[in-house]
């Protein structure tokens, strides 16, 4: 789907696939994430870049307190719908990373999971990301060359050497650590296949 020239939501549905392997690998995704939660140990979250809403009903459990926005009406519309089945209270915001304040979006916790691949300048992204955490930030990306190896392995974007559509950066397990701790405190990192997941503190909070 395409929304001002814009990839908007997931190019493949890997939250609703039926693919074992798949599956397998987001429930590896998921527990990764659930522990990385819980070490940080708050209930104010905010979901930068929430796509069709799956991870923001995921972090919803155990009565935490989460908010999620996305650039995109369309996929918004569909988080919604998303949240409503689930029934989950969830506050969904039309808003790119680049209109959002600290004053009304902040959070204990700013989550921001598949987003820093798609953004031409993730050094920006990050520097906003890191006025909006209070003190918290977890952010994932892929982790290559492993993604679009296994792309290719499954038979997807062959002629674009298994890049998803849509992903602008490209970044190891060690490049991306790099890139993260020229703003923020890496807590802690864990690989689950095939992505980079880190529990940062940020530091002008102390």
């Amino acid at each position: 789907m395409m929304e001002d020239g814009i990839i908007a939501g997931n190019v493949f549905d890997k939250y609703g696939t039926r693919n074992p392997i798949a599956k397998y690998l987001m429930r590896g995704f998921l527990r990764t994430v659930d522990e990385l939660v819980s070490l940080a140990g708050v209930t104010d979250i905010h979901e930068v870049g929430c796509g069709e809403g799956h991870l923001s009903v995921f972090l919803a459990r155990e009565n935490r307190a989460v908010r999620a926005s996305d650039p995109s009406h369309y996929v918004i519309e569909k988080a919604r719908g998303v949240g409503c089945r689930a029934g989950v209270h969830i506050s969904f915001k039309v808003a790119n990373i680049y209109e959002l304040t600290s004053r009304e979006d902040a959070a204990a916790l700013v989550v921001c999971c598949e987003v820093l691949e798609h953004v031409p300048d993730p050094h920006h992204a990050l520097r906003l990301l890191s006025l909006l955490a209070k003190p918290y930030l977890l952010v994932s990306v892929p982790r290559e060359p492993i993604w679009r190896i296994l792309n290719c392995a499954r038979g997807k974007y062959l002629t674009q050497f298994g890049n998803t559509p849509g992903h602008l950066q490209h970044w190891s397990r060690r490049a991306f650590l790099g890139l993260l701790v020229q703003y923020v405190d890496i807590v802690q990192v864990r690989s689950p296949l095939p992505w980079t997941v880190a529990l940062c503190h940020v530091r002008h909070n102390g």
